[in-house]
């Protein structure tokens, strides 16, 4: 009787073992197929530049869009042994059989594919937020409002920019710093602004913030001076002495009365701002320094207004072959351009 028993129970198990195979196997084909019935389950899969592919698989599993992160990476080494992942945001619903998941995988919703975007020194906000767009980063318009704001950036020298924001354009303009970049298309402005302010932050020296002492000046009026001093020099030696002139001019309250900041300001005024923020990057109108700076510099410019040599020039000019020339009289300036002729 024992023996019958044990048979029977035996019997029992087996079947049982069968009966669960049979079930597991019918489950793992419905949900290869996508012929599974039953309520359909949804989700955005995000593959980012450093998942790896059980990252990938663990994220399908856990949002029920595949039974198990073993089956499909197993199904995926058979049928598609090279498969490479692409960034991105790709709709997915539990419905989908591994084949059209496969396929879709190839084809981002929202791509998020790496581009290397680089920005050279002298841009402006107008200049980078045209090249985002161009590269499908994010839009001009998102960029804009990135950098109109420093609420949600958090470097402590944010906390001494000027309060007084009203005759300011973009306040962030001046420490986007220009390099090269690898960013993700579609990434929100606010991640780009991030990445190129810690490439300015990373490059904050105490030299720089001991001139600033040295000399009285803020850290937003010193990348004011250097975005000005960026876009009058036309060479690395040129910068030096440029950097002098106008640090004599603001010494004496002389207005620096630079062409390079009417075009900025004209770039403010046709983007919609005010006419007293554009009087106020207009240095021929304002009394110094423009509201803020009007351009992006790099480590060279910021090296040649910290060691700009001691000087009594006040002006200025290049001649038609790209020379400069540097006076301390208006009587030379003239002189000067009598000279070496400086247009046409």
């Amino acid at each position: 009787m024992k023996k019958k028993a044990w048979i029977i129970a035996a019997v029992v198990i087996i079947a049982s073992v069968i009966a669960a195979g049979v079930w597991i196997y019918s489950a793992i084909k419905s949900d290869i197929d996508g012929s599974e019935k039953g309520e359909t389950t949804e989700y955005t899969l995000v593959i980012n530049e450093n998942d790896f592919e059980y990252q990938i698989a663990d994220k399908l599993m856990n949002n029920k869009i595949v039974i198990d992160n073993s089956v499909w990476t197993m199904w995926m080494d058979r049928h598609y042994p090279d498969f490479t992942y692409i960034n991105g945001e790709y709709y997915l619903n539990s419905a989908m059989s591994y084949e059209e998941i496969a396929q879709k995988l190839q084809n981002p919703d929202i791509s998020h594919k790496t581009v290397r975007v680089a920005i050279p020194e002298g841009y402006n906000v107008f200049d980078i937020a045209k090249t985002l767009e161009e590269n499908n980063i994010c839009s001009s318009e998102d960029f804009y409002a990135a950098v109109s704001v420093t609420e949600g950036y958090d470097y402590d020298w944010l906390k001494d920019f000027p309060q007084d924001r009203e005759n300011i354009g973009f306040i962030l303009e001046g420490f986007l710093f220009p390099a090269t970049y690898d960013l993700g298309e579609n990434t929100p402005a606010k991640d780009v602004v991030s990445k190129m302010l810690d490439a300015f932050d990373s490059r904050l020296s105490s030299k720089i913030l001991d001139y600033c002492k040295e000399k009285g000046m803020s850290l937003y009026e010193f990348i004011s001076l250097c975005s000005v001093v960026q876009e009058e020099a036309l060479t690395k030696e040129s910068a030096a002495n440029i950097a002098s002139a106008l640090v004599n001019r603001i010494n004496r309250g002389i207005k620096l009365q630079c062409d390079v900041t009417y075009y900025y300001a004209k770039a403010l005024l046709d983007h919609g701002f005010s006419r007293s923020v554009y009087d106020a990057y207009y240095t021929y109108r304002c009394p110094a320094l423009p509201a803020g700076p009007i351009t992006n510099s790099g480590t060279e410019i910021t090296d040649a207004v910290i060691n700009c040599p001691d000087t009594d020039y006040i002006y200025f000019f290049s001649d038609l072959q790209g020379e400069f020339h540097f006076a301390s009289s208006a009587q030379e300036f003239e002189r000067l351009k009598e000279q070496y002729p400086w247009h046409r």
